[in-house]
């Protein structure tokens, strides 16, 4: 459970609230815990699938890297940079400075996991000279979700201890979240997308065949699921903070 959810039942136990917010909170908790769980066997999952494949040559010797270049290049753009990144599964793509971020794991090896890896962060790349909407619309929110994240802990916490004399306090706090929210599902189209067009050119150019193509698209599905719980789970929160929001009148 995160910090602002065990906040929020602390908060709510000392707030006097009814036995009926007691009840959402117990199912509250019940379905936290499950997206919890759920989460963490698919975060497993992806790094199993991960370390598999990263054991698993390409055939042809070319290093994320050298993935990276070839389909940047092959789809024409020229003006973005392949890097180097400390740490393990934390490639990105940065639209602001044009740069493909490389985890090291995926840099300099010659795997299929690699391969999808570096494909799909530039399928960003793509995505972004293409201006695709979802990624566009993303782009837009991540100022706003930024400075959400920033307040919305102190905010939602007040708001739920004053609930009763100032309800705006919380339900700023929502829509604070809900902003978290949208993001987190505007994530979802940008993500499939990116490594629709990753699974694609891996195929057209030659990189993948029939052997290793079924390895590069599970790789891929299990990196999409990680969006898909996270999705969810946020808006089983933003849905228990709009109860309480509702509930202050019982």
């Amino acid at each position: 459970m995160t910090t602002l959810s065990l906040l929020t039942v602390f908060a709510q136990a000392n707030v006097g609230y009814s036995s009926s917010s007691a009840g959402y909170n117990f199912t509250y908790i019940i379905l936290f815990l499950g997206i919890a769980i759920l989460s963490y066997l698919v975060q497993w999952n992806l790094n199993s699938k991960f370390k598999k494949f990263s054991k698993m040559p390409l055939g042809n010797g070319m290093t994320g890297r050298d993935i990276a270049i070839k389909m940047l290049h092959d789809n024409g753009i020229y003006d973005v940079t392949v890097t180097s990144t400390p740490g393990q599964l934390t490639d990105h793509y940065n639209p602001t400075n044009k740069t493909v971020n490389l985890s090291e794991g995926v840099y300099n090896s010659t795997s299929i996991a690699a391969a999808a890896v570096a494909a799909h962060e530039c399928g960003h790349a793509v995505q972004h000279a293409k201006a695709y909407a979802p990624l566009q619309m993303r782009s837009k929110l991540v100022p706003i979700v930024s400075f959400a994240s920033n307040w919305i802990t102190w905010i939602l916490l007040i708001g739920i201890i004053t609930v009763q004399s100032f309800p705006g306090i919380l339900l700023a706090g929502i829509v604070l979240f809900a902003t978290t929210t949208l993001f987190s599902f505007v994530t979802l189209p940008v993500e499939i997308d990116a490594s629709r067009r990753a699974l694609a050119w891996l195929s057209s150019a030659g990189i993948t065949n029939n052997s290793n193509y079924p390895a590069a698209s599970s790789a891929l599905r299990s990196a999409a699921y990680t969006y898909v719980v996270a999705a969810l789970s946020s808006l089983a929160t933003l849905i228990y903070y709009i109860m309480i929001y509702l509930g202050r009148r019982d």
